[in-house]
């Protein structure tokens, strides 16, 4: 069964998120609250770990993956970010959004989409995942703990724990989790193009759902 660590939402003790950092280095997947629902995560680097992500997703090799960053300035490391992508993800980061953007060479191309080159970034706005961030000092390769033929996405640890204790390493609780995935925003085309609806507002793109 996976460890089962109980962080504080607000002022995470620093202890906890060292030893989630320590698991995640040595090549641990962790299921952690954000601010919208449950994420699964790992070391950016680790090739297995995107494996172990896809059977328990049950996706292939054109799911796009998400790196979760600490501020801009990251997001631009491993993106091509221009002026106008920019401003837009000024005015909505931190936040419950996932932006698809063209990878830079920094990030290995096992992680982007195999034909359009791509990848999901994203700065989340929870004390837990930033604590978490600052002491990795690099990105957090996710997915949104989704599994196969479920509506939403997971949000209760202990059900995480019971559905899939024996294939995760740690399960973080922090209080409350919303069921709602993330709003994903393609910007790769120039004019902000919705892929799924969630949690973040629409109207900082100009969108309307559907």
């Amino acid at each position: 069964m996976s460890q089962y660590f109980s962080v504080h939402p607000d002022q995470p003790q620093p202890r906890l998120i060292r030893q989630t950092a320590e698991i995640m280095r040595s090549g641990g997947l962790v299921a952690f609250p954000t601010d919208s629902a449950y994420a699964l995560g790992g070391p950016l680097g680790d090739a297995s770990l995107l494996e172990r992500i896809r059977r328990i997703r049950g996706v292939d090799d054109r799911h796009h993956f998400t790196l979760m960053c600490r501020d801009l300035s990251e997001i631009a490391t491993y993106a091509r970010v221009d002026n106008s992508q920019f401003r837009l993800l000024k005015a909505t980061t931190p936040g419950p959004y996932t932006f698809i953007l063209e990878g830079t060479k920094e990030l290995p191309r096992r992680l982007l989409h195999p034909k359009r080159k791509t990848i999901g970034l994203r700065v989340p706005a929870h004390p837990v995942v930033s604590a978490l961030l600052d002491e990795l000092n690099e990105p957090i390769l996710t997915s949104t703990l989704m599994l196969p033929g479920d509506v939403l996405p997971l949000s209760d640890p202990e059900e995480i724990c019971e559905r899939l204790g024996k294939q995760l390493d740690l399960v973080i609780e922090a209080g409350f989790c919303g069921p709602d995935a993330t709003t994903v925003i393609d910007l790769t085309s120039g004019a902000p193009v919705l892929v799924r609806a969630g949690c973040g507002d629409l109207a900082p793109f100009g969108l309307e759902q559907d």
